[in-house]
């Protein structure tokens, strides 16, 4: 019997968990997952709660119903993983050994990072604590200038900053007090997205609700006293009421087990999510370095490939199976429509339509009331199918049937697709 240790049990880690239970009986493979405490958190819900859309029952279930009974939760603060004896130390005291290992404990908020990040009227809204304090900052808001910071990379779901600015934008309008606040969107790159199709749809819904945008803005600190962004050039930015996203990184355990970088992230291939530590540690989720974007969609394609090379890493063999960075989003743009973004580590967003050419129903890089039915549809799927392991309809591969490609591209045509999945039998 193998034992297998998976650290978290958020997204990432409850799919694993429930996959690999499906295809071992706990005979064969023993699993542990553990986590600090028994609330599981729906994070992309954070970003609703500050508008009402959202209450915490919505957000927040126990970790344990989405387990398989025969899974074992343990509850306890990391304090490190020892590779060379193939433990996990709990502060506590305890240790639980390990023939594999997945770290799937993500990234999180840390505003301490940046000088008066911290401050009390300093809002994100990237835990529910945050959300909530947000919430509650809104409703007292009466006008001025609302700024929305995106402090730097990495961050979980990068185009979140920008749907809370679409969303607040939607929130007044629908409120008839949008005449009373100005919006302002700063952030440390040149454009209002990282790559250049996205940047520039998206910057035309800038100039098209009247937002403005302050790109190439380093920050060095924020004065709460003066209400003002400084930068290390010295430009600042005056605000009334800021949402300044932190930096996001690894959990301080990763640092003090020497497995991580500077960003307490892990190392690893990014077509297999093994670790470079150790050949039986995989990095599930947004703890790893893989060059894409930290999202559910992520941690749900990738964690297909890892099954697929599951029964391989069994055996000793190579890992045939490779993920090349598939990730799609849903972007809330207020007024309930929403856009589709879909790439890969060689294929940038571009606009196009979803699934299917011409009839969508999904618009990529455009707004649609379907996409955002869907954004709000994503929180029944995540709670009943997602992260219990059941099929989803969507293909691990990212496709290139129906965008409007205007650059290099990795992704697959349909007939390219047919013959990875339906392999053709040819005569000799």
């Amino acid at each position: 019997m193998k034992r297998l240790l998976i650290l978290g049990g958020g997204t990432a880690g409850t799919m694993a968990a429930n996959k690999l239970r499906a295809a071992h009986p706990r005979e064969e493979l023993a699993i542990t997952v553990i986590d600090r405490d028994d609330d599981h958190h729906y994070q992309p819900g954070y970003l609703f709660l500050p508008f009402g859309s959202y209450t915490r029952d919505k957000i927040v279930q126990p970790r344990r119903r989405y387990l398989p009974h025969d899974v074992d939760l343990v509850l306890g603060e990391i304090d490190r993983v020892t590779v060379e004896d193939q433990k996990v130390l709990l502060t506590d005291g305890r240790d639980i050994a390990w023939d594999a290992l997945i770290i799937a404990t993500g990234v999180e908020p840390r505003p301490d990072l940046t000088p008066g990040a911290d401050s009390p009227d300093v809002h994100h809204f990237y835990d529910l604590p945050s959300a909530v304090a947000l919430r509650d900052a809104i409703r007292a808001f009466r006008g001025g200038r609302l700024v929305v910071h995106l402090t730097d990379m990495p961050i979980k779901c990068p185009v979140a900053p920008l749907e809370f600015l679409f969303l607040a934008d939607g929130y007044f309008r629908d409120r008839r007090t949008r005449h009373k606040v100005d919006f302002t969107y700063v952030t440390p790159l040149d454009g209002a997205f990282t790559k250049p199709v996205a940047s520039r749809e998206l910057g035309s819904m800038f100039r098209d609700r009247d937002i403005t945008l302050e790109a190439d803005f380093a920050v060095e600190r924020i004065d709460p006293e003066a209400k003002e962004l400084v930068s290390y050039d010295d430009r600042r930015i005056p605000y009334d009421l800021l949402v300044s996203i932190p930096l996001n990184l690894g959990p301080q355990y990763i640092a003090r087990s020497g497995l991580g970088d500077e960003l307490n992230l892990v190392p690893c291939d990014q077509h297999t999510m093994r670790a470079d530590a150790h050949p039986d540690i995989f990095v599930l989720g947004d703890g790893g370095t893989l060059p894409t974007s930290k999202a559910g969609s992520v941690a749900h394609f990738s964690l297909d490939v890892f099954m697929a090379n599951w029964p391989h890493y069994l055996r000793g063999e190579p890992l045939p199976h490779s993920f090349d960075g598939h990730a799609n989003c849903f972007i809330e743009t207020g007024r309930r429509k929403g856009m589709l973004l879909d790439f890969n580590y060689g294929t940038q967003p571009y606009t196009g339509t979803f699934p299917l050419p011409v009839v969508g129903p999904m618009r990529l890089l455009g707004e649609s009331r379907a996409n955002h039915l869907a954004k709000l549809a994503f929180r029944w799927v995540y709670w009943t199918m997602l992260l219990k392991g059941r099929p989803l309809p969507f293909t691990t591969d990212m496709m290139l049937l129906g965008k409007n490609v205007e650059g290099d591209s990795a992704g697959l045509t349909l007939t390219q697709w047919a013959r990875r999945r339906l392999p053709l039998v040819t005569s000799k």
